[in-house]
């Protein structure tokens, strides 16, 4: 039994590091490619626009139904179902004719994608409540190698195979996201939690981390509170500093393969860079869960975050050809609030319903939020025919990141807050 329980847990491991992996290849593999699939599909700027916005939309939308769904479905179904959408939209949109089909099944992948979103926190919450800060980590970094690859990868693999597989080929890492979980599906009929410290519903209790007054007691029944993320100060900061993130990253990944190629960059050399702004996660992905986890309050990280993005994108406003490299690392540390976002959703919950609800409430309100990014900053760049004014608008959210990460941050429980507002 202990062999089989060992084997089950690492089991799920491989399942949760393999669906990171996924979630963000169907977005970053295209920009490298715009200017090729525009031969076959056109693509001018305000599609190129909708394009950039439709990670965000489809994760928002499909981040806001997922915490329902797990109402009838266990995590784990709900994991396959989800990659299986994910296979299904990423090998069809290559086959399409035209551009309105194309983005149709670029929505249904991502919509298998934003599900998956939702689900690593509370598997993570269900699985390993005792190792909540390694697991964030681990699945993080590998979720920002697969934020890299692909938009390293995708202009040679087109050149050699044609655009079609370089964006196909990804369907490929979905199919065996999916295995793990079909195993544990057949191995039992219900899998339950692996470690100690959790309820028969996968539900960890864990220790309040503010005083007595507003502590949930651990013999609590927390299952009947009834938790409404959106009148909690707690969810909409998290929200705000998840959204804003967000916002600035995919702004980064729509345009700017764009912003360098007008600075006179090669399309290639834009999408190493671009490459590089996403690689630059791996190593904050891998320290910032396990260093905020040490911490009471992780905001102080926040403001350096800030300034990381506030130095990148001067650097990119007005020296975009020389220290290229430079501006771009500094932009992609920014987004360390990423990773730490997603620790704050176990972090500041007690139990896998809490995590789910607040999982679902920040990444779907939160991608709602970001959809305005690579929309707004196209709009914003073709009306006045400079980066100057995209720019000003991505400092300004800024300042909506740094303020909901103030009160995300506190040290407080969703269940606590939801306990005293009953």
């Amino acid at each position: 039994m202990v062999n089989k329980g060992i084997r089950s847990r690492w089991l799920v491991v491989a399942g949760i590091l393999l669906v990171a992996l996924t979630l963000r290849t169907t977005v970053t593999v295209v920009p490298p490619l715009v200017s090729t699939i525009n031969h076959d599909l056109p693509l001018d700027p305000s599609a190129v626009g909708v394009l950039g916005m439709l990670p965000t939309a489809a994760f928002a939308v499909f981040g806001f139904l997922t915490p329902y769904v797990i109402k009838w479905a266990s995590l784990e179904r709900l994991t396959i179902i989800a990659m299986l959408v994910a296979i299904v939209g990423q090998i069809c949109r290559v086959l399409v004719p035209s551009t309105g089909l194309f983005l149709l099944f670029s929505v249904i992948a991502l919509a298998g994608l934003g599900a998956g979103n939702v689900l690593l926190p509370p598997l993570v919450k269900q699985y390993f409540p005792d190792r909540i800060g390694l697991m964030t980590a681990l699945y993080v970094t590998v979720l920002s190698a697969g934020t890299a690859l692909p938009a390293e990868l995708a202009v040679p693999v087109a050149d050699a195979a044609g655009w079609q597989t370089s964006l196909a080929l990804w369907a490929g890492v979905n199919m065996l996201a999916a295995v793990p979980w079909f195993v544990m599906l057949i191995s039992s009929r219900r899998p339950g939690p692996l470690v100690p410290g959790t309820t028969a519903a996968g539900d960890a209790v864990g220790p309040a981390v503010v005083g007595p007054a507003t502590a949930v007691p651990k013999t609590a029944n927390t299952k009947t509170i009834k938790i409404r993320p959106w009148r909690s100060p707690l969810a909409i900061g998290l929200t705000l500093m998840f959204g804003c993130t967000s916002l600035n990253t995919y702004a980064m990944f729509a345009w700017l393969p764009s912003i360098l190629t007008d600075a006179g960059l090669g399309r290639s050399d834009a999408g190493s860079m671009l490459a590089l702004f996403a690689g630059v996660g791996l190593p904050m992905s891998l320290l910032v869960p396990l260093v905020a986890s040490r911490l009471k309050n992780p905001f102080p990280m926040v403001l350096i975050f800030l300034a990381c993005f506030i130095g990148g994108y001067l650097g990119l406003l007005l020296s975009p050809a020389a220290g290229t490299w430079l501006w771009v690392v500094l932009a992609g540390i920014g987004p360390g609030t990423f990773p730490l976002s997603l620790l704050l959703i176990n972090h500041r919950t007690r139990t896998r319903t809490g995590a789910g609800a607040l999982s679902g409430f920040s990444q779907g309100a939160g991608y709602a939020l970001a959809c305005t990014g690579p929309l707004f900053f196209g709009i914003l760049h073709e009306g006045t025919g400079s980066w100057l004014v995209p720019f000003l608008f991505l400092f300004a959210t800024l300042l909506l990141l740094v303020g909901g990460a103030f009160f995300a941050c506190k040290p407080r429980y969703l269940e606590d807050e939801a306990l005293l507002g009953a």
